[in-house]
């Protein structure tokens, strides 16, 4: 509405400027020309303050409708200087429109008389109106009177259009708040199942075991103590994975200090075999084209993909061997873990997963997509087994220094 209140304006400013010189040119000598003049200079200047300036003296002129009629009535003088038949009639017209997008209508209905009738009796004092029909001396008036009715109109549809705008951006807001709140919930969803679950189930395993020891006909004192600390252990670890994961909540991430991403891989695989006694290994797929540096978000969804598929590994699929592979094809980095055990069950979907209380792979694909990455879980080229491949570009390594950024996953 601002917007066509400044173009009225500057439309008035225009045959203001248009119709000033024959306004001038007709004006009595002495008193007259001061009176015309002086009504150019405030109709010409008002109009262009308003153009110009409209934040600043637009709601000026929101709040006095006097002063709308004020310029009216110093446009008369130069309509009835310069005559009807002049650029300042389109001026007369302009006073109704604006009053229209200004005041609703019954502002736009007080100008429009006022200003059809200031039209009516200038037309009727002139000497040089008198060959004109009715019809062309209702013609002006008559389309102050529309252009008062458009002006009402298009503030009643532009209120309308702004009331739309904001129900819509509500809505959106609280559209990205609950999108918002459900990454989180999956997020800390995924932290909690990749680390202090899968600690406190190890604590459960660990005291069952000092159970049935400590109910045998003669318990040994050094397998108890031995399961005690086991059982010691696995809480202190709980613990401190819960430290961290609240740490990690509260702290903001440090994108410019990149982590050497295969050095953490060697060091994972060799605590799975050192955990587990299941063989694993690290293997770069070129010494040509070395790992490039990566951001600490990105790293740190990768290595927990690789630990969680390792997990998997070791409890489900009985392998005798895993394979972790890492290196960079083209403009992707690609990381693969694959182990030789039983694979995967045919019905092993996203949503029988989901369904079944599953979430191991279902965060893994989670995790893929929150770096932009695309991740494959199945048998791959191999004859059995099951291989883990996540394809990330390089240009997510660079583009990617927030935790949570949306990718794809297939």
């Amino acid at each position: 509405m601002q917007a066509l209140c400044r173009q009225v304006f500057g439309f008035r400013l225009a045959m203001i400027a248009l119709a000033a010189p024959a306004a001038l040119l007709n004006a009595s000598p002495g008193l007259g020309q001061n009176l015309v003049g002086a009504a150019v200079v405030v109709t010409f200047m008002g109009s262009y303050a308003l153009f110009r300036d409209w934040e600043r003296f637009g709601p000026l002129l929101l709040r006095h409708p006097t002063l709308l009629a004020a310029d009216t009535l110093f446009g008369s003088l130069l309509l009835v200087s310069a005559g009807p038949d002049t650029t300042l009639a389109y001026v007369s017209v302009c006073t109704p429109l604006l009053a229209g997008l200004a005041y609703s209508w019954r502002g736009a209905a007080c100008f429009a008389s006022l200003q059809s009738l200031i039209l009516l009796l200038v037309q009727a004092t002139l000497a040089r109106t008198g060959d004109r029909t009715p019809a062309e001396a209702l013609l002006v008036p008559g389309l102050c009177v529309i252009a008062g009715a458009v002006g009402s109109t298009l503030r009643n549809l532009m209120l309308r259009f702004g009331e739309a705008t904001r129900a819509l951006t509500t809505v959106q807001a609280r559209l990205a708040a609950t999108e918002a709140v459900a990454e989180e919930r999956a997020r800390l969803a995924r932290e909690l199942h990749d680390s202090v679950a899968k600690t406190l189930h190890g604590v459960a395993l660990a005291a069952e075991g000092l159970a049935a020891s400590a109910n045998a006909p003669s318990p040994d004192a050094a397998v108890l103590r031995r399961q005690a600390d086991l059982v010691a252990r696995a809480a202190r670890r709980a613990a401190a994975e819960s430290r961290e994961l609240l740490t990690d909540l509260r702290r903001a991430p440090d994108p410019a200090s990149p982590l050497d991403l295969e050095a953490e891989l060697r060091t994972r695989t060799r605590a799975f075999t050192t955990q587990t006694g299941v063989p694993a290994t690290y293997e770069p797929t070129s010494d040509d084209r070395p790992l490039p540096p990566v951001p600490p978000a990105v790293a740190r969804q990768l290595l927990t993909i690789t630990e969680e598929a390792l997990e998997n590994a070791h409890r489900h699929a009985s392998p005798t061997s895993v394979r972790v592979t890492a290196g960079v094809e083209d403009d992707h980095l690609l990381l693969t873990v694959y182990d030789d055990g039983r694979g995967l069950p045919p019905d092993s979907t996203l949503e029988h997963l989901r369904g079944t209380g599953h979430f191991g792979l279902l965060g893994m694909v989670e995790r893929a997509a929150s770096v932009g990455a695309r991740i494959r879980i199945g048998r791959g080229a191999h004859a059995r087994g099951t291989e883990v491949r996540v394809d990330v570009p390089l240009t997510a390594l660079t583009a990617l220094s927030t935790p949570t950024t949306s990718g794809d996953a297939a």
